[in-house]
């Protein structure tokens, strides 16, 4: 009969696994760093991994408008862990039962849509953080707190590293752009440049840009990170030059201009 062996330290007793520290984005933005990233929509571990691969900082996972529910997340969420890359998520609006569940899997961050003013704001903190910064409710063997091996009180002081986002989109929250900034637990904003067109009634693009710009003021003089999307190389490099420390590559543009630039030598 064989016997099965455990693994054994150098004490005798069973052998445990440290756990690999990095940075959180929120402590390397906190440190200056500009982070660069990429929006998926595609429901592909494969493109995680490959972010990961080519050493981008993070991945957005969109759960606002793509397909993926929370256990393709899980899933995305694994595969950035083995590659050393964070996921922050876009849950949808007033969703913060899906907001616990993505932080209790491990997401980094929430990116919450549609804030339009201060109290939107708070609400999008609450449902980030455990008490006394919020209204999270604690899973005992959550998957972000390996499964109840990590002390309760640790887990919770590691939870304060979560990054809370707040995505403006309207000329409402644009206005209210300096209360949002300024509420107490918001990390960064993000200025959504598609529904905010469609909230102006798709003006000429200039109209827009100044809507954006002057939002950017109101986060920058609040000592808020301003994190925008952008479809190629140039236009991070730009926003980067322009005060922006959170960049992220749509990839599903990235991929359709690649597509189109590949197909366009085959057409008449």
């Amino acid at each position: 009969m064989r016997r099965r062996c455990r693994p054994v330290g150098g004490d005798g007793g069973p052998m445990t696994v440290p756990r690999v520290q990095r940075r959180s984005l929120k402590q390397r933005l906190a440190e200056g760093d500009s982070l660069r990233g990429v929006l998926l929509r595609l429901p592909s571990e494969t493109l995680v991994e490959m972010a990961g691969v080519a050493g981008l900082d993070y991945v957005v996972i969109d759960c606002e408008h793509g397909p993926a529910d929370t256990a393709l997340l899980q899933q995305h969420i694994m595969a950035a862990e083995a590659h050393g890359i964070d996921v922050l998520v876009r849950v949808g609006t007033a969703e913060p039962t899906l907001a616990l569940r993505c932080l209790d899997l491990g997401a980094a961050g929430l990116i919450h849509p549609h804030v339009d003013g201060a109290e939107d704001a708070r609400r999008a903190v609450a449902a980030s953080h455990y008490p006394p910064w919020g209204e999270r409710g604690f899973a005992t063997y959550s998957r972000s707190g390996r499964f109840g091996t990590v002390p309760a009180a640790e887990h919770v002081a590691a939870s304060r590293q979560t990054l809370v986002i707040a995505m403006i989109e309207t000329q409402r929250a644009c206005a209210a752009a300096d209360e949002i900034a300024g509420t107490e637990g918001v990390d960064a904003v993000l200025v959504g440049p598609a529904d905010l067109a469609a909230d102006c009634g798709f003006p000429a693009p200039e109209a827009v840009n100044g809507l954006i710009r002057q939002a950017h003021r109101a986060i920058v003089e609040n000592g808020r990170t301003v994190m925008t999307i952008v479809p190629h190389l140039e236009a991070a490099r730009a926003a980067e030059e322009a005060g922006a420390r959170l960049i992220v590559f749509n990839m599903a543009q990235v991929l359709m201009d690649t597509f189109g630039a590949l197909a366009r030598p085959s057409r008449p």
